[in-house]
């Protein structure tokens, strides 16, 4: 008996691939769905891209492609993917508008603009008629943002090392005074860092506290939750948080 082969599509598949009314229909409301079930995540967290955002760009990367290839078909001229790859570049310029680097060097969104990327990605392969990958693909994705979460917190808690943002008093004495208590309770830093963007001055322009950017590492076994308690106790502490 011989086997099934996905290169050679059973006559709806190739319909399905074929540009017509059902499936023009068919790859418009599949791009909706993925589109959702990707941005589902980011809008429950009220991130900058959330589920219309998502659906948006994985439907104009369908749609993008379907022209593509419709100008392919009728016209018998242009490289079929073309229009795909500037699809890539153009989502590039949009993911890159979700990434925030805040005044305590913290970056955040960059989970969101992967995901509109692959949501791209997703819409393109949908727009091509290539649903085995665009279907695969999503729920690879979507395992990957909702699923793996708790198991990458998991990690970034087991690492040995950990990157803090400080605010220290000067008053309290210079910045040694914190590295020598960090060396006593076993602990070492790492790339010191000053955050000229954040430093507070009195009436007289004497500055009085400075931001740090640091990485830290325990010699024994502690919690980043451990550390940062423990290094808060120091006097010049006035605030710390991780990065």
């Amino acid at each position: 008996m011989k086997g099934w082969n996905l290169l050679e599509p059973l006559p709806l598949k190739a319909y399905l691939r074929d540009l017509n009314y059902i499936s023009i229909l068919f790859r418009i409301f599949l791009s909706v769905l993925v589109g959702g079930i990707l941005g589902m995540e980011r809008g429950k967290k009220n991130r900058p891209a959330g589920l219309r955002t998502y659906i948006l760009v994985c439907l104009g990367s369908a749609l993008v492609m379907m022209t593509n290839q419709y100008v392919y078909l009728v016209y018998g001229t242009g490289d079929p993917v073309r229009l795909g790859a500037q699809v890539i570049s153009g989502v590039g310029f949009l993911g890159a508008g979700t990434i925030v680097l805040t005044g305590r060097n913290k970056i955040m969104g960059i989970t969101t603009a992967a995901g509109l990327w692959t949501a791209a990605c997703s819409g393109l392969a949908i727009g091509i008629g290539f649903y085995e990958g665009a279907i695969v693909g999503g729920i690879a994705i979507a395992f990957t943002v909702s699923g793996l979460l708790k198991f990458d917190i998991w990690l970034r808690k087991k690492s040995q090392y950990l990157d803090l943002y400080i605010e220290y008093s000067e008053e309290k004495g210079d910045f040694s005074r914190f590295l020598q208590y960090a060396k006593d309770h076993q602990l070492e830093v790492h790339n010191i860092q000053i955050n000229n963007g954040y430093s507070w001055h009195d009436q007289n322009g004497k500055q009085k506290t400075l931001s740090y950017i640091v990485t830290v590492s325990s010699h024994v076994q502690r919690s980043h939750t451990e550390i940062i308690e423990l290094l808060a106790h120091e006097d010049g502490i006035l605030f710390i948080e991780e990065l």
